[in-house]
């Protein structure tokens, strides 16, 4: 097994100022230990999240300038919304983190008809990606990170097995 990899310490003391990331799922675990720390390190953080309110209860105290917006990957018109809203603001976009999505959830599908798992997990994060492509070039140095499971390969105890046909 490989040995957890992590970034050199001098990369989280790197001043951001200046910057501008947008975090998906920017609420709770990764996603909110993201914006924590790009906000502590002096960029604008665009923590998006499909339950805003939960958003601001969330990096409520956190230090660092911190701004809370709505999108939900499971429908295809937020994504394109907030983007219009970003966009509209011609603000550099330094750094996309995809981080947002779901998993174990309840058999369904998204506003748009899609399997929940792969309209919110991949084609969300999709759109996300390619409208604001763009933005992310135009603002270079910029970069994309997307946040993904090693779950579907399973675990010690279970093979992971995807049925395509489910």
């Amino acid at each position: 097994m490989e040995p957890t990899r992590r970034c050199t310490p001098e990369l989280l003391t790197k001043d951001l100022t200046g910057n501008t990331y947008i975090v998906t799922g920017a609420n709770s675990g990764v996603g909110l230990a993201t914006t924590q720390q790009l906000a502590k390190q002096g960029a604008h953080v665009i923590a998006c999240c499909r339950r805003p309110e939960a958003g601001e209860a969330a990096v409520q105290g956190l230090a660092g300038s911190i701004e809370v917006a709505e999108l939900d990957l499971a429908k295809l018109s937020s994504v394109r919304k907030f983007v219009v809203g970003f966009l509209a603001q011609d603000k550099p976009l330094h750094g996309l983190v995809n981080n947002a999505g779901v998993m174990h959830c309840p058999e369904g599908k998204t506003e748009d008809g899609f399997e929940t798992q792969i309209g919110v997990n991949h084609l969300g994060n999709f759109l996300l990606t390619e409208l604001l492509l763009d933005k992310l070039k135009a603002s270079a140095p910029a970069r994309m990170v997307c946040v993904s499971s090693v779950l579907h390969v399973g675990d010690k105890k279970h093979v992971g097995n995807v049925d395509l046909n489910d």
